[in-house]
């Protein structure tokens, strides 16, 4: 029983992390270089677990049960919960708009169907599965996360015999910045670390394991996919990865890369969408069916809103949405470890070391990242 919860927790957490930003990920390594967008894999994706694993202690320190907004209320006061809610509603309607946009396309390039419609057909099953709620997006998770791996080592191996080894050769330390948003964006997953917890049930002990194991996946398949995306079709990268595959699958198998894009969409909808809903229902008291109609239609309406104006591109989304949210979550993570050591009304299962110089250079990570989109 305890492994298939850790195995359920470990869905969770990359169903949440693994979604549009995967199908980002190759364009913007493109842009850069591939061994540029290497260093931005390895070296956030390691950031954003030490930030997870810091997370992880402080809802062990807590009693209650909580979203994000609600533990950051009880460290970092009023103003912690305003903006942790403010980066939670930007970076999960950003996502979810982003997942709408790529579901349609990825679902029209199956069926030949309109992508408007497409997009609508995509959005009313998962908000559905997500009215629904927790053992529905338990089971999708623990039911794709295999399925995702087995892609993109297919995508990999396939690509293999067809890589073009100038195209992974590209370094550029004055481009070191430019897959850094959407690099971010595909790393999120702050927003499952609570439901983790409550899927861990009495065994809370392997939340750190969890974490890890959830944290080095994404790492993995994200330099897996990038390579032999970007090494096949180099400058020619599609900004949806996945929708570009012809030349590594043939024509006749593109269908993988628009089930694989599909999966991973659909996972990070399910998780962070019932997150949305639950931060409406738990910390604010709103009423069960209120909160899912604010956690899904909004964005909804905002993505008709940008699909039928034009306003973003799905890259733009997800570099925005990125750096915005994440800088936010990722500075407020760090001032709620400090507090909940000192205020924590629990003994935590584990414990992460952390000093005031630590502290300090991960949010300089943040705010150079911030700084940059600014400029």
């Amino acid at each position: 029983m305890s492994k298939k919860r850790l195995f359920i927790a470990v869905s969770t957490m990359v169903g949440c992390v693994i979604g549009a930003g995967i199908l980002g990920i190759p364009y913007v390594i493109a842009k850069a270089g591939f061994l540029t967008g290497l260093i931005n894999i390895v070296g956030i994706g390691l950031i954003i677990m030490l930030l997870h694993l810091y997370l992880g202690e402080v809802i062990l320190r807590t009693k209650g049960k909580h979203q994000l907004t609600g533990y950051a209320e009880k460290y970092t006061g009023k103003i912690g919960k305003y903006f942790m809610f403010i980066s939670m509603i930007l970076l999960i309607y950003g996502a979810l708009i982003a997942y709408t946009l790529g579901g349609g396309e990825a679902l029209a390039s199956i069926l030949g169907w309109d992508v408007l419609l497409c997009s609508i057909i995509f959005f009313g099953i998962l908000s559905w599965l997500i009215y629904i709620g927790l053992n529905a997006i338990e089971k999708s998770e623990a039911f794709v996360m295999p399925v995702i791996i087995i892609i993109v080592l297919l995508i990999f191996f396939l690509a293999l015999p067809r890589i073009n080894l100038i195209n992974l050769s590209g370094l550029s330390f004055s481009k070191l910045l430019l897959p850094y948003g959407v690099v971010l964006f595909s790393f999120l997953g702050s927003a499952a670390i609570p439901e983790m917890k409550e899927e861990l049930e009495k065994n809370k002990k392997q939340l750190k394991k969890a974490i890890i194991i959830g944290c080095t996946i994404p790492i993995i398949i994200y330099i897996l996919f990038a390579f032999g995306i970007v090494g096949v079709l180099g400058s020619e990268t599609h900004e949806i990865g996945a929708l570009g595959l012809a030349s590594i699958l043939g024509e006749k198998m593109v269908f993988i890369g628009a089930i694989f894009a599909l999966l991973t969409l659909a996972t990070s909808f399910l998780a962070l969408g019932l997150a949305l809903k639950e931060l409406f229902w738990y910390d604010y008291k709103l009423r069960k069916n209120t909160s899912w109609l604010l956690a899904c239609f909004v964005p909804f309406i905002l993505f008709l809103l940008i699909k039928v104006f034009h306003i973003a591109s799905f890259v733009t989304i997800l570099n925005i949405t990125g750096i915005v949210s994440g800088t936010i979550i990722g500075i407020l993570t760090v001032f709620m470890v400090f507090n909940a050591k000192k205020k924590g009304n629990r003994k935590p299962e584990y414990t992460i070391y952390i000093n005031k110089f630590i502290g300090v250079l991960l949010i300089l990570f943040y705010l150079i990242g911030a700084i940059n989109l600014l400029i």
